[in-house]
């Protein structure tokens, strides 16, 4: 007999993943359990999205094909860069942030110290 695969709607109303976050109240309680996490994921792509700004405006070419084209588009860009990671934080348990956290404080340290040598010895 073949089961039939559950919907949208079951994913997100039930447990169907066990360990995995699947209705929005639990996800709304992990938000409070998690906090510093959550917020440092999300300030941290907020500092990136600024620094890409700047970096642009200052003269700088973007790398990344995908970004290059989401500058020219500011409300797209706010979407990916500020909406996605709110949602990816509110759904994702804190715990499960670290590596990204750890990725985009990086990233941030590397952007900075582009930004600071163009700056200073231009």
């Amino acid at each position: 007999m073949v089961e039939k695969a559950p919907g949208l709607l079951t994913l997100l109303s039930g447990g169907l993943i066990s360990g995995m976050v699947t209705n929005w109240f639990e996800a709304s309680a992990t938000f409070k359990k998690c906090t510093v996490e959550k917020v440092s994921f999300i300030l941290l792509c907020l500092l990136d999205l600024t620094l890409s700004v700047v970096a642009v405006s200052m003269g700088f070419k973007e790398i990344n094909p995908v970004m290059s084209f989401l500058i020219g588009i500011p409300v797209l860009l706010l979407l990916v860069k500020l909406a996605i990671p709110i949602l990816i934080a509110w759904l994702i348990p804190g715990r499960l942030l670290w590596p990204s956290i750890v990725l985009l404080g990086l990233v941030t340290v590397w952007n900075i110290k582009e930004i600071l040598v163009f700056f200073f010895w231009s």
